[in-house]
């Protein structure tokens, strides 16, 4: 009598347990992890170039013509050394280009090195570069501090 009492308690059957899993902290935990993962690449900018230092390694050239990029835009040409001309200034890239292939038909052997601001756009420098390789100038160089 006692086992039907208490199963009479019950109400009248035997309680059964559900075995379900509890998803609430398993999708907080997605939240967080989402998040994170969210927030972590915008720390990383990849705009952003750690570009290295330069070392004086070799020396430069006695005799060489020398092009100035001013971050204004400002552009001038020159030759240093023996034959040393003052340096002219160019209003824009088609006319420093001229005189550029006019220089290097006087002086065909001098090497071209070219002082470009680090405020100067990059994209000036390396049309620049572009434009002495096309004219047959194997000898083209930057020049740092």
């Amino acid at each position: 009598m006692a086992s039907s009492f208490s199963s009479s308690m019950r109400g009248g059957r035997g309680r059964k347990f559900k075995s379900e899993i509890n998803v609430v902290p398993y999708i907080d935990v997605m939240l967080v992890l989402l998040i994170i993962f969210m927030v972590m690449p915008s720390a990383n900018d990849p705009s952003v170039v750690d570009l290295p230092s330069a070392e004086k390694s070799t020396k430069p050239p006695s005799d060489y013509v020398q092009v100035v990029i001013k971050p204004n835009g400002a552009l001038s040409i020159g030759v240093k050394g023996k034959g040393e001309e003052a340096p002219e200034t160019a209003p824009n890239r088609d006319a420093l280009v001229k005189k550029l292939r006019a220089i290097h038909s006087d002086h065909p052997d001098y090497p071209v090195l070219i002082a470009g601001d680090k405020e100067s756009k990059y994209d000036d420098v390396i049309q620049l570069i572009s434009e002495a390789k096309k004219m047959g100038i194997n000898r083209v160089g930057l020049s740092t501090k």
